[in-house]
């Protein structure tokens, strides 16, 4: 492991850039030891980072940037109790391959599976569920290296408060090093996905929820156009799209075709509204079944820059109402569809559901537009209801809003303060959201 210098680093869309004093890749838990050893010694701040999807500033690195490509070992799989330690870097893609051949899977996912392990958990990824919550929920330990540059190990058992706060904790109390995962037996999905317009869907979405497994639709701004997706698990055998069609739909269309269609609407934003109208209608219904982690997850090709809020429950339908009506008050020209999910309360501290049935609603724009308009807008009448920003997608709120939304904020704050009173694991997004 030979450190290197004056490399930059960027994320996945572009918006956070670093260039960090030097770059390590650890390849065991004792070297991520190491290296926050010698960052204390040198006065450097450390930070691992991920595959970059965040959009925040969460892993910008000014001192000592660790790489996860070294952190990819599958350490044990147990079939009998699902319960399967890897390595904090491994990928999800990976991961869910591993998982399979073992015949198990995660219960629930969010729709990307190319972060790390660790970057997914530490930003509280999570998908669409009733019943089945993110991947906080999913874990039964963790191992990490604290700033002192020891290696502990906590779960629900051994260290619960540092368990309950270092799930979805954002590297600030530790380098995560692996993590023991709690799966489920392998299971088919049967994805039903229906256009329906916006009045049936808003209507109906409490039904949709209660009949549904994984439920959640995108709407398509200046439209009356929504694509619902409902995912339930079936007996199988699986039957899933063929090749061509994936392709034609998920590839060529979601991808290829989307990505002009966004360089069509940066040129000319007048025309989104018209162009909009045509993807809404030209969605069709298909229904198909596949291995779970195949039907959660999408390819996704066209970058963009994203912000999500949970909000309770509740509060979605008339906070969706509203921001119908943020759009005809004011010029957006927005050719991204809004997304809502829905999920089960979460226990982890800084879980965006922490104590709360939550539903998620996440706005997108092409990564060359401007966003800050949209996202202002949007944010201010999500915060309105007792919103919580995802910590991996752009917001503005800091630590004097986030503690008024988090009741065991001021807990992590303590224990931050106890772990890593020199924050040697800050950096500007982190003073941002828990304070200097």
């Amino acid at each position: 492991m030979s450190p290197v210098t004056h490399q930059t680093w960027q994320n996945w869309a572009g918006n956070q850039q670093a260039a960090p004093q030097r770059i390590a890749t650890p390849r065991s838990t004792g070297e991520v030891a190491d290296q926050v050893r010698a960052a204390a010694g040198d006065g450097l701040t450390v930070r691992m980072i991920g595959t970059g999807h965040s959009f925040t500033g969460a892993a910008v690195a000014e001192g000592v940037l660790l790489r996860p490509e070294g952190l990819t070992a599958v350490r044990s799989v147990d079939t009998a109790t699902g319960l399967v330690t890897v390595e904090a870097g491994l990928p999800l893609h990976r991961f869910n391959r591993v998982l399979d051949e073992h015949g198990l899977a995660l219960a629930n996912m969010g729709d990307i599976q190319e972060q790390t392990v660790a970057g997914a958990l530490q930003t509280a990824t999570h998908g669409t569920g009733r019943d089945a919550a993110g991947l906080a929920s999913q874990v039964a330990a963790l191992e990490l290296v604290l700033a002192d540059g020891s290696a502990v190990t906590c779960s629900p058992d051994e260290r619960p408060e540092l368990f309950d706060a270092a799930r979805a904790g954002l590297g600030a109390l530790g380098v995560v090093t692996a993590i023991t995962w709690k799966t489920v037996p392998s299971f088919i999905l049967r994805a039903q996905e229906e256009p329906m317009k916006w009045d049936q869907v808003l209507a109906r979405i409490d039904e949709f929820d209660a009949a549904n497994e994984h439920f959640e639709f995108y709407w398509f701004p200046h439209t009356e156009g929504c694509l619902t997706k409902r995912n339930n698990r079936v007996p199988g055998p699986a039957e899933p799209l063929s090749r061509f069609k994936h392709w034609l739909d998920d590839e060529f269309l979601s991808n290829s075709v989307f990505g002009l269609i966004n360089q069509a609407t940066h040129r000319a934003p007048a025309i989104t509204p018209r162009v909009n109208g045509v993807s809404a209608k030209v969605l069709g219904a298909r229904t198909y079944s596949d291995t779970s982690y195949k039907v959660f997850t999408s390819p996704r090709t066209v970058r963009f820059k994203e912000q999500e809020y949970a909000i309770p429950r509740e509060a979605l339908v008339p906070a969706l109402r509203e921001l119908r009506a943020l759009f005809d008050k004011n010029d957006w020209k927005i050719s991204f569809p809004i997304e809502v999910r829905l999920l089960p309360e979460e226990d982890a501290w800084l879980s965006m559901a922490h104590g709360r049935r939550s539903a998620f609603i996440a706005v997108h724009v092409f990564h060359k537009d401007p966003h800050q308009e949209y996202f202002e807008g949007v944010e201010e009448l999500l915060t309105s209801v007792g919103g919580r920003p995802h910590w991996g997608k752009m917001h503005t709120r800091d630590a004097s809003y986030l503690e008024t939304v988090y009741p065991r904020f001021g807990d992590f704050q303590a224990l931050r303060d106890e772990l890593d009173p020199e924050r040697r694991f800050a950096n500007p997004y982190t003073t941002q959201v828990f304070g200097a």
